[in-house]
Parts: C-alpha cells; structure tokens; sequence
C-alpha cells in the first residue's frame, strides 16, 4: 500500500534523514502510487468489460464509438458560434439520442425510398443527397486546415496523371485516365513532397459494418482505399497517399488520425498555438461537421420520389387513354 512507507517511518520515530533515505523513500512512494493506478485501472476495465458483455450488439457498437478518440469531444465543447460549435436544441436532442442509442421521435416511419426509416437507414439513404454532402463537407474543412497550416498548392478534386503503360502489382488499382482524389497539397510530410488524400465515412450500423469490431471496420476501408490508389501514387504521381476514414459519430482510422496529428503540429508551429490545444481545435471541427451533417440526414427532406412517380404514372395513363378514346371517336 502507499502508506506503507510513511507508517514504517512513524513507528520507528524518524525525524532525520539523509539524501539517500530521502531518495528510496520518494523511489517507495512512487512505486506504491504507481501499483495503485495500475490496479484500479485494470478493476476498472474489467468492471467495463462486464458491463459491456450484457449490452445488446448494436449497443455495443454505440459504446465502441463513443469510446473512441475524439468521437465524444463535442459533448465537453463551449458552444461558440464564430467556431460552428453550436447546435439548436432539435440538433442536440438528436445528437443525444445518436449517442445513447435512443429512439428518434417525430420521424416518418417509411422513407421516399420505400424502406423502414430507421437510423441505420438514414445513415446510408443516397436520397437527398446527404451522403455526398457528409463526404465533401469534412473534404472541404480538410483542404480549408491544410491552406491555414501554410501547406502549398492546395487542391480539392485533383486529377492523377494518365497512365501511359504503367502496370501494377494490384488488379484492384484504379487505372481509369480521369481518376481523381479528394485533396491534394505540398508541403504537409517534407518540403516539397505533394500528399494526395481520399476521404470515406462509412456508417458503422450498416450490414458489411455492424458485425465486426469498430477498429476492424476502419482499417477494412483504409485497406480498400490503399489497393486502389496507393501503387499508383507512388510510382506515377511520385506522391504519398493517405486514406482518410471515419466514422459518422467522429471515429478516425489510424492513417487519419496520423494525418491530422501531422496537420496539427503544422498549425501549431504556424499559429504559435500549444500542440495540445490544435489538436483539440482540428478534433473539435471534425467532430462538429460530421455531427451537423450526420444530424441533417437524419430529418432533411428526402423528396417523395415514389408519391411523384406514381403520380406521373397516372397522368400518362389518363393521357393514353383520353388519346385512345379520341382517335376512335
């Protein structure tokens, strides 16, 4: 125990001490404070390990989200609006319920699309146009960080160069002659080294998702990402590749959060700001945009693509008919 040291002390009534027995007893004391950490640290994880054992399986997923890095700092941010760190109370209500795994009130049970409206189903429903604006919203906030972190020749939606007989190792290398990355720029590894980055949300509720742990998910996509680009950066580009993951709760794959502890280490040597505190901001910013726009796909209006197509149906129907009638008459 830590106070074993002290309590031998009293009882033997020391009240002087050398530089020695000062130094083996702070070398004591640290290596009980440090036991005790360890202890409690691992009592607790075992304590969570039991916990977690009784969830269901999405519930268990939910927790994996939420326990991972920067995937919870909206929670603790000051809602500063000149930041984007504010919500409107529907949009924390919903983030809320998002996070506790809750269900979502007021919300139509059956999507344009024809499907359950359910959250899963929201998260992925290409109608409205809500998957493609989470993509390009954090591609943009990603491009926008690189120019303020001083990185040159920033560029969203490069075109690679045009293969001219190269061959790869891969058959899954994108050999397509108008084949495009997200955001490109000089300057983030080394000097003059160009970085190409290519952005993928997936939604960890989704069936090719749900069944494998978290970590696993993230570092399936990231794989998926380098098989398709990564050989041909390399050899034609003369570039690194860096595929950027997440999850829409705010979880990074390993290659993302290496990317943006890099891109937070520029703006901090940029901006005079500690590294721990723009670290923090990037995460906040991350968090926030894939919030917002996770949020909106849960309520924005989808259209009623089937009421509209069957209403265009009967009217060309009628007209048939009416033309029908006419030309016998």
């Amino acid at each position: 125990a830590a106070t074993a040291p002290p309590s031998k002390i009293i009882i033997e009534q020391k009240t002087k001490f050398d530089e020695e027995s000062l130094h083996v007893l702070k070398q004591e004391l640290n290596e009980a404070k440090a036991k005790m950490v360890t202890q409690k640290r691992r009592r607790q994880k075992e304590f969570e390990k039991s916990v977690i054992a009784t969830l269901a399986p999405n519930e268990q997923r939910f927790h994996q989200e939420r326990t991972k890095r920067g995937s919870s700092i909206w929670v603790t941010s000051l809602p500063l609006k000149e930041h984007g760190f504010n919500l409107n109370k529907q949009e924390f209500w919903d983030a809320m319920a998002l996070r506790y795994s809750l269900d979502l009130e007021n919300r139509p049970p059956v999507c344009p699309c024809g499907k359950p409206n359910t959250t899963e189903h929201s998260l992925s429903c290409p109608l409205g146009g809500y998957v493609q604006l989470r993509h390009n919203e954090i591609r943009d906030l990603t491009a926008n960080l690189l120019r303020e972190a001083g990185c040159r020749d920033v560029a969203k939606q490069p075109h690679l160069l045009p293969i001219t007989g190269e061959t790869f190792r891969l058959k899954s290398a994108n050999t397509a002659n108008d084949a495009r990355l997200d955001v490109s720029a000089r300057g983030f590894w080394s000097p003059m080294d160009k970085v190409y980055t290519d952005v993928r949300i997936l939604n960890p509720l989704a069936p090719t998702n749900r069944d494998i742990p978290l970590d696993a998910a993230l570092k399936r996509h990231e794989d998926e990402k380098k098989r398709c680009y990564n050989e041909r950066v390399l050899q034609v580009e003369q570039s690194s590749f860096c595929p950027l993951v997440f999850s829409v709760t705010g979880a990074l794959g390993n290659e993302a959060e290496k990317f943006y502890r890099r891109l937070a280490q520029l703006l901090s040597d940029r901006t005079r700001q500690t590294y721990p505190d723009t670290i923090r901001y990037i995460r906040q910013r991350l968090s926030f945009t894939l919030l917002r726009t996770t949020v909106i796909s849960l309520r924005g209006h989808r259209g009623n693509k089937f009421t509209r197509s069957k209403q265009y149906t009967s009217e060309i129907n009628d007209f048939n008919l009416l033309y029908l009638i006419n030309q016998s008459a």
